[in-house]
């Protein structure tokens, strides 16, 4: 098997044996899609990783304050109905 600084020595000779032009169109054509990527994503309606977890974060507070409202609901309820 190829140890890792073997494969880096072939990855170098590889890249080193590429023309200069093909390096500098390469270079070009991955500025330019990042560009357009970039672009397409601001357009899209979507949320940074942090808002995600935070609204995560807001849902599962929310969640147990709503299993501690119906728990209380149905006590109450329960209390009640012994009164009648």
């Amino acid at each position: 098997m190829l140890n890792a600084k073997k494969i880096e020595e072939i990855a170098k000779q590889v890249t080193d044996a590429i023309p200069p032009g093909l390096k500098t169109l390469a270079s070009d054509f991955e500025d330019k899609t990042k560009t357009v990527l970039q672009r397409k994503l601001a357009q899209l309606d979507v949320v940074t990783r942090e808002e995600f977890d935070v609204q995560t974060q807001v849902l599962i507070k929310t969640r147990a304050k709503l299993t501690e409202l119906e728990a209380r609901l149905t006590e109450l309820e329960a209390s009640k109905g012994s009164i009648e």
